[in-house]
C-alpha cells in the first residue's frame, strides 16, 4: 500500500522516468514477489524495465537489476528457460560494464549455475561454479565467506 503511494506521489511529482520513481516500480516487483504474489511482480519488473531501457538503455546498472529479479521470480516459478535468458541478459551486460570478475557479475553466474543445477545439467553447472570460484578467489581470495559459499555449492552440485 505505502509504495503505491509513494509510486503515485512519484509520479505525479517527478514523472514516471525518473530515477525513484522507476526504482519504486521495481521495489513493488520485490515486494509483490515476496508475497507470492508472481504475476503482479512480473507486471512491475516489466514495466520498470521497459522504462529503465527507455531511460537509461538496456546496460545501465539498474537496468541490469531489474532484468536479473526477473530472472530470480522465473527461477523461483520453475521458468528455467525464461531464468536463463535474462540471466544471461544481465550476465552479458555485467561483463561488458564492469568486467567478468565484479561481484554483480558474479552473482549473476551463481544465479546461472542455480538454474542448471535445478535442471541436473551438471556439466554446466560445473562451468559457471567454476567461472565464479575463480573470479571470486581472485577478487577476495581463497578464504573468504563468499568464496567458500562458492566452493560448497560446486561441490553440492556434484554430489
Amino acid at each position: 500500500m505505502m509504495y503505491n503511494h509513494a509510486l503515485a506521489g512519484k509520479k505525479k511529482a517527478r514523472g514516471s522516468e525518473q530515477t525513484s520513481t522507476l526504482d519504486t516500480v521495481n521495489n513493488l516487483g520485490i515486494l509483490y514477489a515476496e508475497q507470492g504474489r508472481h504475476k503482479d511482480a512480473e507486471i512491475m519488473y516489466n514495466c520498470s524495465l521497459a522504462a529503465k531501457v527507455k531511460a537509461w538503455g538496456p546496460e545501465h546498472a539498474s537496468t541490469l537489476d531489474t532484468v536479473d529479479n526477473l530472472g530470480s521470480l522465473y527461477a523461483f516459478q520453475g521458468n528455467h528457460k525464461d531464468a536463463e535468458i535474462m540471466y544471461n541478459r544481465a550476465l552479458a551486460g555485467r561483463e561488458k560494464a564492469w568486467g567478468p570478475d565484479h561481484p554483480s557479475t558474479l552473482k549473476t553466474v551463481n544465479n546461472l549455475g542455480i538454474i542448471y543445477t535445478d535442471q541436473d545439467r551438471l556439466k554446466d553447472t560445473e562451468m559457471t561454479y567454476n567461472r565464479e570460484l575463480a573470479g571470486k578467489e581472485k577478487a577476495w581470495g581463497h578464504e573468504h565467506m563468499s568464496t567458500l559459499d562458492t566452493v560448497y555449492n560446486l561441490g553440492d552440485s556434484l554430489c
